[in-house]
């Protein structure tokens, strides 16, 4: 079943704007190191070890900091963890900026890989908490798509800050943070719930959304993290320079960032399984085929084919989280934390284990397993992922339930909610009439026992007062 396409209130416009924001400068900072390394090695005297840690430290802090931003969020709210993480960024940037030994450089790429993940789940959790649902997965495959943009201008403000000077560059880059924090101020934010720790996310992993989402989000990783590793070496062994490989890669990236929002509209209008069943077919068959090309313009034009597709992953696994989340009572930034813990762990054991077992073996291992991983998903795919459609169906019947019980306190169904296409000074009255129809239901009781001294069955004497209730608010 489609879901009518909502109109974006304006903040939810601007608060779709500010986490496109946050998520890009994160991935901005998380890839600007790599032009710049070779500067940091002169500049602080790194071996090629040192170096090693300097590049790990900060997914070593989005692992450290993924779990307590979640329990954060779910405490103080959306905007005041993402506020926090964005003052880390802009601090720890400063001081990487102008630091020259290995220990300060380690210590403020660490702080960054913290507030990245605090920034990262409250600007996510944000979203998804104030989007609607029929446009949840729209809007946060578009904040993927920006995170993929940001990771392309990474190694360009690299590029600039190896020629202007790290120093000025990333305190023009702190700037940014703070013109952020300023901006978060202006945007709604929906009040703290009651707060939950982060063992209310170990029974929400038994949930079949979340631990889908979970799990998909996981397999993105384990794919893009053995591309990153296998890829590159086997062009280079085609015979690519590295010229050739960034650009490969690039254009990889920008079709992905197209694909995320195509990706999270589609799971809001057919439901989650049709595009992850198109994403993950495709993604067995490129994994079959990328240790095959003996020639390095085929293999160019698969990878530039092929992977978006394990990007078009990400916004309906996203998506089921939301919504399994939402269903089940768990706070956004805690379903978010997990989601991203569960990525974070896929990409590095992948990116680890891929290259030894391909060393042991050959590339076409690694690859079959991958495959053999998306096929199986794709095929108990129907039986842990609904369509969106049916996400609040348990809901609906819980307020059919009510109804029937003569429960003045039960929500509207949908059907009525959808006739409520009137003033907003008018509206107020309709909602009050038909959260009243409890009253209705007993006057009809009374009614009916007068009349024939005896009572309908609570069903009928519910779709009575429905049918009283409607036409007064039509």
């Amino acid at each position: 079943m489609r879901q009518e396409r909502v109109k974006l209130e304006p903040p939810v416009v601007r608060l779709l704007a500010l986490t496109c924001a946050i998520v890009g400068v994160d991935t901005v900072f998380f890839s600007a190191l790599t032009p710049l390394l070779p500067h940091y090695a002169a500049a602080a005297g790194l071996s090629k070890a040192e170096a090693g840690i300097l590049i790990a430290a900060y997914p070593a802090g989005t692992l450290i900091g993924s779990l307590p931003s979640g329990a954060f969020v779910a405490r103080f709210g959306d905007r005041t963890v993402a506020v926090a993480g964005l003052a880390l960024m802009g601090a720890s940037t400063l001081v990487f900026g102008w630091a020259t030994s290995a220990w300060l450089l380690d210590a403020a790429r660490l702080v960054q890989g913290i507030g990245g993940a605090c920034t990262w789940t409250a600007s996510l959790s944000w979203l998804a908490t104030a989007a609607p649902e029929s446009r949840r997965g729209e809007l946060l495959g578009t904040a993927i798509g920006a995170a993929v943009i940001g990771a392309l201008f990474g190694p360009v403000v690299g590029a600039i800050a190896n020629a202007v000077g790290t120093g000025p560059a990333f305190s023009a880059a702190s700037v940014l943070d703070v013109a952020l924090i300023a901006v978060a101020f202006t945007v709604p934010s929906p009040r703290p719930q009651a707060p939950q720790s982060l063992r209310s996310a170990l029974p929400a992993l038994r949930d079949p959304e979340v631990a889908t989402g979970c799990w998909l989000m996981a397999l993105a990783g384990i794919a893009f993290g053995m591309a990153d590793v296998l890829a590159p070496l086997r062009l280079s062994r085609l015979g690519a320079s590295g010229t050739v490989i960034a650009v490969t890669f690039l254009c990889a990236a920008l079709a992905e960032a197209g694909v995320s929002p195509l990706a999270g509209r589609l799971s809001d209008r057919t439901g989650v399984a049709r595009p992850l069943g198109v994403a993950l077919a495709t993604g067995a068959a490129v994994a079959l085929l990328l240790p095959l090309p003996t020639a390095a313009p085929w293999l160019i034009g698969l990878l530039i084919a092929g992977l978006p597709f394990y990007g078009a992953l990400y916004a309906p696994a996203s998506a089921l989280v939301a919504g399994g989340a939402q269903r089940i009572g768990l706070n956004q930034g805690i379903a978010f934390a997990v989601s991203n813990l569960t990525w974070a762990g896929g990409q590095s054991v992948a990116a680890a284990g891929s290259g030894a077992l391909a060393q042991a073996t050959s590339d076409l291992v690694p690859y079959a397993l991958l495959a053999a991983c998306c096929l199986g998903t794709m095929l108990t795919l129907r039986t842990i992922a609904r369509p969106r459609a049916t996400l609040t169906e348990p809901d609906a019947l819980s307020a059919r339930a009510q109804t029937a019980a003569g429960d003045a306190k039960a929500p509207p169904p949908d059907r009525l909610r959808q006739r409520m296409r009137r003033p907003a000074r008018r509206r107020e009255e309709a909602d009050r009439r038909i959260h009243d129809r409890g009253s209705v239901a007993e006057s009809a009781r009374a009614a009916r026992g007068v009349r024939t001294g005896h009572l309908e069955p609570e069903a009928q004497i519910a779709s009575r007062a429905v049918k009283i209730a409607a036409p007064k608010c039509a």
